[in-house]
């Protein structure tokens, strides 16, 4: 079966950082796109950055462009979004999703085959 599984958050004041991971088991990441995305009580998810297979394609939010970024070790089966400059808006449970892709990606959740848990972050002094 495949499997995602969200890592890195928590809580982190406002202006600070963190760095998200997507991990990977039972299946290889690397023919795959991935997203990441964002939702809280009472909003619609929101797609918040995606990387295309091999890396070479990447797309963000405009509310997260300039801050977040996202990348990819497929050797470690795993993708990563580092984010900086964090707004108490950011807080959010945030997923990774697997798509399977030729290369682009796409921050629409609708066309993800593939979810984790998903996992807190929260910004707040």
């Amino acid at each position: 079966q495949v499997q995602l599984v969200e890592s890195g958050g928590g809580l982190v004041q406002p202006g600070g950082s963190l760095t998200l991971s997507c991990a990977a088991s039972r299946f290889s990441l690397d023919s795959y796109a991935i997203g990441w995305f964002r939702q809280v009580p009472g909003k619609d998810r929101e797609g918040v950055s995606c990387v295309g297979r091999g890396g070479v394609y990447s797309h963000y939010a405009d509310s997260v462009k300039g801050r977040f970024i996202i990348s990819r070790d497929d050797t470690k089966n795993t993708v990563y979004l580092q984010m900086t400059a964090l707004k108490p808006e950011d807080a959010a449970n945030y997923s990774c999703a697997a798509l399977s892709s030729q290369g682009l990606c796409t921050i629409h959740a609708r066309y993800y085959d593939y979810w984790g848990p998903g996992i807190q972050v929260t910004v707040s002094s």
